[in-house]
């Protein structure tokens, strides 16, 4: 995967119009935000864009509008927002159809340094097929494309593949820079020792991330529900815990694997365990902790137990690079959140690049207070396991090569 790509600090934007496609999918409560973190990290490289006299075109999709103009989910109140962040005017073009003749008029009308909004892309029934039609709508309003929405990076849609092949420059901003920095070279050319940390509930989901990873790492370290195949595949009663037994073969293989491969493949050696899962689900439940050899057939094992946490925590340790996506357990409910815990603790204290990919991990560090002690956090749920897949992402390919 070529990741070394043309950024905005290599490119000359003064007096051209950019098109810069920005992740603003922030949630709305009644037309109000009620997180801007992404649009917080959107502004360093809108800042740049400025600084250089460029002609900031802003786009960016929201929600799933399936290509008809739904007013509940357009970029008006992003345009305002911003406007407020970057403390000068962010003019929106409400036009139905993204590239109309407000969109038209406002970019032949501007001046170096000035900044409009487009409407939500996904207002198109061509954007999430990557149609011609509205590639060339987008690309007829700018010379060149800068893209720095990573959460989209693993989907061909117009707004970051499709126009990218019609302008001479496609160069990647800040926010994709650092993805690429991270979590590319994390999986390509790691530091050693390189740990991976693998939770979350299903197998399923990380087939192709974890059979990836035992052949990049040194350390592979499994918690959460898909910890229980791997121990069911080694023989262990799991009681009711969280299975996929059409999985098995797959988890027996990849334990061949690892020893195949001289890597060290670490699983759950004890797990908190309780009857019921709890509804809601951060309802109180007694825990009793069970060794993996021992667990009941009658209880479910909903974190790992304490001999776990110290286990992983010290295979941390020692490491150089660790990335880790998925929980250690069901983190939402305090008491399970234990080994959750532990292990962002024991990244939280570590010399290591520590690299978080996205999604509920993103959130359970965010949560428990340690994301500012991480070295990053993926923005892209989707596009960071598809990283750690080693699959080449569509936005990122389309990005100009240096």
């Amino acid at each position: 995967m070529g990741l070394n790509k043309v950024s905005v600090d290599d490119i000359n934007v003064k007096g051209k119009r950019v098109l810069c496609r920005c992740d603003f999918n922030v949630p709305l409560k009644e037309g109000k935000i009620t997180d801007e973190n992404r649009l917080v990290a959107a502004l360093p490289t809108i800042k740049k864009l400025i600084a250089d006299g460029g002609k900031v075109i802003l786009c960016s999709h929201l929600g799933k509008p399936k290509g008809e103009p739904k007013p509940e989910l357009s970029l008006a109140p992003v345009a305002a927002r911003l406007t407020e962040l970057l403390g000068q005017d962010v003019k929106f073009a409400a036009d139905p159809e993204v590239v109309g003749p407000n969109a038209k008029a406002a970019v032949e009308a501007m001046k170096d340094g000035e900044v409009i909004l487009l409407e939500n892309t996904r207002y198109r029934v061509e954007e999430t097929k990557n149609g011609e039609a509205f590639s060339k709508d987008l690309a007829s309003l700018c010379d060149i494309f800068v893209n720095d929405a990573f959460g989209t990076a693993h989907r061909a849609h117009c707004s970051n593949v499709g126009v990218s092949e019609l302008v001479d420059t496609a160069a990647v901003g800040y926010l994709m820079q650092k993805e690429i920095d991270f979590l590319g070279n994390a999986v390509e050319n790691p530091v050693r020792p390189f740990v991976a940390i693998l939770g979350g509930a299903k197998v399923a989901d990380k087939l192709n991330v974890i059979s990836n990873l035992l052949e990049k790492c040194d350390t592979l370290i499994i918690g959460g529900g898909m910890a229980y195949t791997f121990l069911k595949a080694q023989g262990n009663e799991i009681g009711k815990s969280l299975v996929d037994d059409s999985k098995l073969d797959y988890c027996k293989e990849m334990l061949a694997k690892a020893e195949k491969l001289g890597k060290k493949l670490l699983l759950p050696v004890d797990s908190a365990t309780i009857t019921d899962f709890p509804n809601p689900i951060d309802a109180p439940v007694e825990v009793e902790v069970y060794d993996s050899d021992k667990m009941p057939a009658d209880r479910e094992g909903c974190d790992i137990g304490p001999k776990t946490a110290e286990l992983f925590a010290d295979a941390v340790k020692s490491a150089k690079t660790v990335v880790w996506n998925g929980p250690m357990g069901v983190f939402e409910n305090p008491t399970l959140a234990k080994g959750t815990i532990a292990v962002a603790k024991a990244l939280a204290e570590t010399d290591a690049t520590t690299i978080i990919g996205g999604g509920d991990s993103a959130a359970a560090v965010n949560q428990l207070g340690f994301g500012d002690k991480m070295s990053h956090i993926s923005t892209g749920g989707g596009a960071s396991l598809e990283f750690l897949e080693g699959k080449e992402l569509p936005g990122v390919a389309a990005a100009t090569d240096k």
